[in-house]
């Protein structure tokens, strides 16, 4: 491995862990490989898996842009500046435009951009994505956008004292705790107190339901319980789903922690596993992290080039 300015600390998150039950050379591109390719001298595969790792595809996309534009609106409303919708979806709609003109260009590969996107993996590819589909992409960001300004939230919101609010999104910076001496990353994306005293855990989905997404806040629970002292049993836990318009409460109790605990072990130790020097968290050989046999996975994945999957990723797509 290359020597970098910092170290590369072994950590978990929720998305580490999916890498890892997905592909084994996707997580060892992402994790490990690609590491220090931001650098000037980074040899040229480096930077190459560096900026492919940085690529989302239009879902995801669509789902930052709601992110970033609720917690700018929370954010305010916490600050007492005014929120008018009509601006936000403006602001949304004009971010898209420039986002997708960025990216079409594929100007990731020479020039920097705003830090919350770096491009499209669908453009890296030249996938055929039609313009229903791209107008498709601002229609859910835009329904998502309307529904939460016309849901309980931001008047919810108004209604908090300054100490009632915890956290905005505070970013990866920010969210941490540590759990069996391991760092882990939980980013909520709203976080308060309620009148009654529990602290209340929301986390916001453009998409549909799937498996995974009660875990994920169930780490956001801890994570509030831990950095601010508050006891576990008060947690309350929320999936609000934009688009549908549903909120999902999640069960924190003493048997869905431990679960979680146990799942968490469980994933620590097969990560450990794939290391040559676990103190350093130095990996073992490439050949340790065998591609999937499931070329469906392929054709999600930004490094299907360098990893030689590229034309069969198109056969089966």
């Amino acid at each position: 491995m290359r020597r970098t300015s910092f170290a590369n600390d072994f950590s978990w998150s929720k998305s580490r862990h999916e890498k890892l039950q997905e592909c084994l050379r996707a997580y060892y591109l992402y994790y490990y490989r690609s590491w220090g390719g931001w650098e000037s001298g980074a040899p040229k595969e480096v930077r190459e898996l560096y900026v492919l790792k940085k690529l989302g595809n239009r879902y995801a996309w669509a789902g930052s842009v709601v992110h970033d534009a609720v917690k700018d609106a929370l954010l305010d409303i916490r600050a007492g500046r005014a929120v008018e919708p009509e601006k936000v979806e403006a602001r949304a709609r004009k971010l898209m435009q420039d986002d997708f003109r960025y990216s079409r260009g594929k100007s990731y590969w020479t020039q920097k951009y705003r830090k919350t996107f770096s491009g499209l993996v669908e453009h890296e590819y030249d996938e055929p994505v039609t313009d229903e589909a791209w107008k498709q992409n601002w229609e859910t960001v835009r329904s998502a956008l309307a529904w939460f300004f016309g849901s309980r939230w931001p008047e919810l919101a108004r209604g908090l004292k300054p100490a009632q609010w915890l956290e905005v999104d505070a970013g990866a910076d920010f969210s941490t705790f540590t759990m069996d001496g391991v760092k882990v990353f939980a980013i909520p994306d709203f976080a308060y107190v309620d009148a009654d005293g529990s602290p209340v855990v929301v986390d916001w989905k453009t998409g549909k339901a799937r498996e995974g997404y009660d875990e994920q806040v169930l780490g956001y629970a801890l994570y509030v319980s831990q950095r601010y002292r508050l006891p576990m049993e008060k947690v309350r836990a929320s999936l609000v789903y934009l688009n549908d318009g549903v909120e999902h409460q999640v069960q924190v109790d003493a048997d869905a922690v431990e679960g979680f605990k146990s799942r968490f072990a469980q994933s620590v130790a097969r990560m450990r596993e794939l290391l040559a020097d676990p103190a350093s968290n130095t990996p073992k050989d490439e050949s340790a992290f065998p591609q999937t046999e499931n070329l469906s996975a392929c054709t999600r994945c930004a490094f299907r080039r360098p990893c030689g999957r590229e034309a069969a990723a198109a056969k089966v797509a």
